[in-house]
């Protein structure tokens, strides 16, 4: 009975997820090892010929995926360094890659918290009051336009001289990034419930306020989680960008300065691989919260 039970469950998993995530991802481990033996390999030939040793392909190969300095490491070395950084060292040790991504995602929630309020009451007020939408939406739009690697040293500087330093600047630097593709799905949301549910609202003569929270805000939900998704990835990123300009000592992007002053690829891929599982896991968490919340509501089985 047990394995009636489990086994369609399990020819559903591989055949829905797991055979072609694995698929792909053994694929890019291939392609990941083929380009570090190809940009490695004059370096090597060099270090063979300083070293006045005959060697064979094999030879190559093996010295192109274990360089110390390489151009581009191959997979078990950023993952060595990466069990190194995280496992093997404590975590208040500035050389823990657990501390550095903790610095980083305080930074993140703060920033994502403020941008997705901001981009919440931004969003009702240009659905609500149209001299919002034809005067701020324009400009909501235009500032994403900016390069945030301009924008950040001198939002950097300017909070500074006022002081406010350390988890402020990067925070406000992630709410930049973050709130607009809140303010984006959310008017998209507000303004999803078609003209039947509107005129039934009115029929029953319910208040503005009963609209919004009984019809506007639910059919506005999906598209605020797809937002959240989106916005708390870049989050991350400002949190990043915003450590690189003032040389700061902790934080994921403190390790990629680091990494590149003193030439530490292996350094800086690992700082890399671990922002972007940082990432994922954010978005996977608020993909739980958005099953949590819409089950409650009703919304799914």
């Amino acid at each position: 009975m047990a394995a009636a039970i489990t086994a369609p469950g399990l020819r559903g998993i591989s055949a829905g997820d797991a055979v072609p995530v694995a698929v792909v991802s053994l694929g890019l481990l291939v392609l990941w090892y083929a380009a570090a033996v190809w940009l490695n390999a004059d370096l090597q030939i060099d270090a063979f010929a300083r070293q006045g040793a005959d060697w064979t392909t094999g030879d190559l190969i093996a010295g192109t995926w274990a360089q110390e300095r390489p151009l581009l490491p191959a997979p078990h070395q950023v993952a060595a360094e990466m069990w190194a950084t995280i496992v093997d060292t404590a975590i208040t040790s500035k050389r823990s890659l657990v501390y550095h991504g903790w610095v980083t995602l305080s930074s993140t929630l703060l920033g994502f918290a403020a941008g997705t309020l901001l981009g919440i009451v931004l969003a009702v007020g240009i659905v609500h009051v149209r001299a919002l939408e034809k005067s701020l939406l324009p400009w909501i739009i235009a500032s994403q336009t900016i390069p945030i690697l301009a924008i950040a040293p001198m939002v950097i500087v300017v909070l500074g001289a006022v002081g406010l330093k350390g988890l402020i600047p990067k925070a406000v630097i992630s709410t930049y990034l973050c709130f607009f593709p809140v303010v984006i799905g959310m008017v998209k949301g507000l303004r999803a419930p078609d003209l039947l549910q509107m005129d039934l609202m009115r029929t029953y003569n319910a208040s503005g306020a009963q609209t919004f929270f009984k019809l506007r805000w639910p059919t506005a939900l999906p598209f605020l989680f797809a937002s959240l998704k989106v916005a708390i990835a870049i989050s991350l990123v400002g949190a990043i960008i915003a450590e690189l300009p003032t040389g700061a000592q902790a934080g994921l992007g403190a390790r990629l300065l680091a990494g590149s002053y003193y030439g530490q690829t292996i350094q800086i891929w690992s700082a890399l691989i671990t922002a972007a599982l940082l990432a994922a896991a954010l978005v996977a968490l608020m993909s739980l919260i958005e099953r949590a919340v819409l089950r409650a509501m009703g919304g799914r089985p």
